[in-house]
């Protein structure tokens, strides 16, 4: 499903002390199946853009378009709304409640009233994709990892079926490996679900690694986009908007200043590993 944002604002405290514009006339188009990461320093509105897009929050003024449809024109859609659009928190694990995993997992479809074979259905295929076997279905999910917990969690808003998934720091808090295992799995569902993905992160290497594209968010407004190679090669913008571009591409840069025979544009860990390798065996 495309997402079409037209002249989006909101203000939080308007009329107080504590008045703060956190969008300021966001204009920009998702397409279809795509995998896009939204980067900012804290306090951008990275966050508040992403809770418009299921309508936990509403427009001050602009339009959020799905497929056409401005979601927020009728209150009674809302429901589909909110079952089209999965948005995944930092920490979703704190969200988790029921017995068991797959009782954890079901709870959504069940909720709409769902048959039980499909309810099955979904959780079994909603588990698999995130990597949960099924000797762990019936075990409490407050006895597994951290990774695994954030999994099910994730599995959860899977479940449902939404053709967009909004995902906020979704490996905030999780060691290495299970940063890793999160990220690949994310990346994975988007391969073979073919759902739009919107990665919020801070974590420029993940950004570089996963993602189509790129929207860079300043004080409420858009003020880049573009593919990991356009981003990440402008150092000095980012720098002026506190950001940075992933360490590796400074590495790389340094390398090619000391006078090694380097391509541009090396943003990643597996490429730089590449080329470095490259460089010295000429």
């Amino acid at each position: 499903m495309s997402i079409e944002i037209k002249g989006l604002c909101h203000t939080y405290g308007k009329g107080s002390a504590f008045f703060k514009k956190a969008l300021d006339d966001i204009n920009l188009t998702i397409e279809s199946g795509s995998f896009v990461g939204l980067i900012g320093h804290t306090g951008s509105g990275k966050s508040t853009l992403v809770q418009h897009l299921n309508v936990l929050l509403r427009p001050e003024e602009g339009q959020i378009l799905i497929d056409g449809e401005d979601i927020n024109a009728d209150k009674s859609r809302l429901k589909a709304i909110r079952t089209k659009v999965g948005l995944v928190f930092q920490y979703p694990e704190h969200q988790l409640f029921d017995m068991t995993v797959y009782k954890d997992v079901s709870f959504g479809p069940r909720n709409i009233g769902l048959e039980e074979d499909e309810v099955k259905e979904r959780v079994e295929s909603a588990l698999s994709i995130v990597g949960i076997s099924p000797e762990l279905y019936e075990k409490s999910p407050f006895e597994l990892s951290g990774g695994q917990k954030r999994r099910v969690a994730i599995a959860g808003v899977l479940a449902m079926r939404p053709d967009i998934l909004v995902l906020d720091e979704p490996a905030a808090g999780l060691d290495p490996h299970g940063r890793n295992e999160i990220l690949d799995q994310i990346k994975h569902m988007h391969e073979t679900l073919n759902i739009t993905v919107i990665l919020v992160s801070h974590s420029m290497e993940d950004i570089a690694r996963l993602v189509e594209r790129i929207l860079v968010i300043d004080h409420g407004k858009i003020v880049m986009q573009g593919t990991p190679t356009e981003i990440f090669s402008k150092f000095d913008e980012l720098e002026a908007v506190g950001l940075s571009s992933t360490q590796t591409a400074y590495i790389m840069r340094d390398l090619k200043e000391k006078g090694m025979d380097l391509p541009d544009n090396i943003f990643t860990v597996e490429d730089a590993v590449e080329a470095i390798l490259g460089a010295l065996n000429q």
